[in-house]
């Protein structure tokens, strides 16, 4: 995407930039492609995930605990921050998990936001989730003593933390995007929220990429869609999906006959 994509101008000085939940540090790629600077500080309670951030990341400070035990004010040194970012853990919400139990303290993780929203008042605040994040609401204990979510209730808790958001002084939007829209090799639709308190309005990225048969690109005005292919080094060996020691699961051999089916004959 284009540096301008959330039109969040370049930090001023002195102000800090946040990843919460930070993986292996390609949300703070991108940050830091568009503020061109690194990222200043990064939070995980994974030591494995915030080792790879650190190796990706040499000059972000890193915090190794619970989102939850980090004071905000005592990790900026109160100073201003311009930009938190939260990609709290989408399992829970995501509907390939089905109709599994879920877990109330981790459908929660994205209240964290708005403790940095009281104690910091960032100029804006960013979350990241799964589609279905927008569904979040309480949850009911059924017989078997596992919680699931209240199909009568759906999406309430969501509509509370923006408008608590907004009852903070933040102006929100929302929008269900797709990678590929926008020159990423990648189908999966992502859920982006933007709350921002300075006044800059909030704008989203147009679409630049479509499927090759879309009129769109036939006219030159898209580009077609780029494909994980561009991605493989198919010059790298690679072991057989057939006679291997340990034979690929079934549903593993029908989606590679379906891509064949599909893409190759």
């Amino acid at each position: 995407m284009k540096r301008d994509t959330f039109t969040l101008p370049l930090a001023f000085p002195g102000e800090l930039i946040v990843d919460n939940f930070a993986g292996g540090g390609g949300t703070s790629t991108g940050l830091e492609r568009a503020f061109g600077r690194p990222v200043d500080i990064a939070i995980n309670h994974d030591p494995e995930a915030l080792a790879m951030h650190a190796l990706n990341h040499p000059h972000t400070q890193h915090l190794c605990e619970s989102v939850w035990d980090v004071d905000p004010i005592e990790v900026t040194r109160n100073q201003p921050v311009a930009l938190v970012w939260l990609s709290p853990d989408c399992k829970h919400f995501s509907k390939a998990k089905g109709g599994t139990p879920v877990a109330k303290h981790i459908r929660g993780l994205a209240w964290v936001g708005m403790r940095w929203v009281a104690l910091c008042k960032p100029r804006v605040l960013m979350l990241e989730n799964v589609e279905e994040f927008q569904t979040w609401g309480p949850l009911l204990v059924g017989a078997d003593g596992l919680a699931r979510p209240d199909p009568a209730r759906k999406g309430k808790t969501f509509q509370s933390f923006v408008r608590q958001l907004r009852g903070h002084g933040y102006t929100v939007d929302w929008r269900e995007l797709r990678a590929c829209d926008h020159g990423a090799p990648t189908i999966r639709k992502r859920l982006f929220l933007i709350a921002r308190r300075d006044g800059l309005p909030i704008a989203w990225p147009e679409q630049t990429h479509a499927e090759p048969t879309d009129r769109r690109v036939l006219a030159g005005k898209l580009a077609p869609y780029r494909t994980a292919a561009e991605c493989i080094d198919f010059e790298l060996p690679a072991e057989s999906v057939f006679g291997r020691k340990r034979p690929l699961v079934d549903n593993t051999m029908r989606r590679v006959a379906k891509g064949l089916m599909r893409h190759v004959l």
